[in-house]
Order: C-alpha cells, then sequence, then structure tokens
C-alpha cells in the first residue's frame, strides 16, 4: 500500500468529529502524523486511541478552544516541540448556528461567530506558518459550498465561509514567495454530527435529511471519508494548486437548483 503522506506532520482543528473526523482518520491512514485538537476531551480522546491503534500514521488529541488566541499558539508550540516541525494547517473548526433571520440576529452573535469560524483560521495560520514556510508545507482551509451559492436565514455563517473563500487567496498570493501553497474546500452537504443536530430542530428530522440527500445531483450526501481524501489532495497531489476553492457538493449548485427530486 503507498502511503501518501508519510511522515508528514499535519495539525487539523476541530478534529474530533464531523469532516474533521474524517480528514484525521485519512492523513493517519496515509502514514501522517496528526495533532488535532477540539474543545471536548473525552470524544477526542477515544478517537486519538482508536486511530492510533489501527495505523499506520498516528494522532495525538490536545484539547484547545479555537476562539482563543493563546490555545492556538500552544497548539502550534505543543506540535513543533513533540514532532520538531510541521508539513500541513487544515483550518477546519466552526459552527453553523441554527437558521434565524437577520432581523433576529445580534451583532454580538455576528461577532461570535466571525471570531471563531474566521479569525480563528487567520490566526492558526499566523502562528503556524513560520515552520510551513520552512518545509514548503500548504493549508488547507474548510469553507463551504454556501459561500457560493447563499443559504436562507444564514447570513453570518455564509458571510464568515465566503470571507474564508477570499482570505485563502490573498494568503496563496503572499506565501507564495515561500513556496507554501493555500487552498479551501467547500463542502455542500456532508453527512456529519452537526447535520443531524440542525435536521433534529425541523419539525421532521427524517424529512429534512432527506431533502438534503435530494440536493445533489448524486442523490446522496457526502461523506467525511470523502472530505479527508479531498484534503489529502490537496495537500498531497495538488502541488500546481494554489488559491483555490475546491467544491465536495455532488453537483448542488448545478442545474438552477432542480436536483435528483425531480423524476427524469
Amino acid at each position: 500500500m503507498s502511503l501518501r503522506y508519510h511522515n508528514k506532520v499535519v495539525i487539523v482543528t476541530g478534529g474530533s468529529k464531523g469532516i474533521g473526523r474524517g480528514i484525521v482518520r485519512v492523513f493517519v491512514e496515509n502514514g501522517a502524523t496528526v495533532v488535532f485538537c477540539a474543545r471536548g476531551a473525552a470524544v477526542g480522546e477515544a478517537l486519538e486511541a482508536e486511530l492510533n491503534k489501527a495505523g499506520p500514521g498516528s494522532c495525538r488529541f490536545v484539547t484547545c478552544d479555537i476562539s482563543k488566541e493563546e490555545d492556538i499558539k500552544r497548539l502550534a508550540a505543543v506540535t513543533v516541540e513533540k514532532y520538531g516541525h510541521i508539513d500541513c494547517l487544515v483550518n477546519n473548526a466552526g459552527w453553523h448556528p441554527p437558521h434565524k433571520p437577520t432581523d433576529d440576529t445580534t451583532a454580538e452573535e455576528f461577532r461570535d461567530l466571525l471570531n471563531l469560524n474566521l479569525i480563528s483560521y487567520f490566526l492558526a495560520s499566523k502562528y503556524v506558518l513560520p515552520y510551513l514556510r520552512k518545509r514548503q508545507g500548504n493549508i488547507i482551509n474548510v469553507s463551504s459550498l454556501v459561500a457560493t451559492i447563499g443559504q436562507k436565514d444564514a447570513v453570518p455563517y455564509v458571510a464568515t465561509k465566503g470571507a474564508i473563500v477570499s482570505m485563502t487567496k490573498a494568503m496563496a498570493v503572499d506565501e507564495s514567495r515561500y513556496n507554501v501553497r493555500v487552498n479551501c474546500i467547500s463542502p455542500g452537504n456532508v453527512m456529519t454530527p452537526l447535520w443531524e443536530e440542525l435536521a433534529g430542530q425541523t419539525p421532521d428530522a427524517a424529512e429534512a435529511i432527506k431533502m438534503g440527500e435530494n440536493a445533489q445531483l448524486t442523490g446522496r450526501m457526502g461523506t467525511e471519508a470523502e472530505c479527508g481524501l479531498a484534503a489529502l489532495y490537496l495537500a498531497a497531489d495538488a502541488t500546481f494548486c494554489t488559491g483555490i476553492n475546491l467544491l465536495l457538493s455532488g453537483g448542488a449548485e448545478l442545474n438552477y437548483g432542480f436536483k435528483s427530486q425531480i423524476p427524469p
């Protein structure tokens, strides 16, 4: 078996569940050493034990509140202290709040989400870049398809994800002088614990999930593993790509919004 990221050191924020978990798992399966963080220790430690048992790479869980600058600095320091270098940063930690109209959204809620979803990406990049430059490494930012197509009653979330795409392009320009690539992935509907949680807040969770499945030309949602493989592609294989935004959407943005629920 060919290991596509053997002995590379990777940081993944928000790596204990959902898309982040899929990314951590795929990198470990391809021989990487992964440091991943989240706020909840129990889930992170359980994933750490599971993946280290399976190999062939390894991982280490670090408790970290990505909305706090000191925690981000500590995450970078712990990684370098333990492994000596960093080859890749995956900025993934974030949150999609319950859908809410603009009229009912406060400035404080918007600011808090900007801090969590956007400023944390900037700060993690800032503190990891000095090490990535030494290795000609790369950054992968996780945005969202809704940055491209919009989403109902989610203005703050869509705004943060749109800003991530723009920040990716600007940072790709700046870091090109150091041969550091900066790219972005934008998942659409991916079945994750957060997706299930949001569906559970609707009157009919099963119907919400079915609608989510039908929003893609493929007639299904994406998986955590598919997100992990896309991130691995950008890190390991896409060496001539920088500043791109890779849509992981199942074609959800195509055909004027009419998808697989329309009979052929």
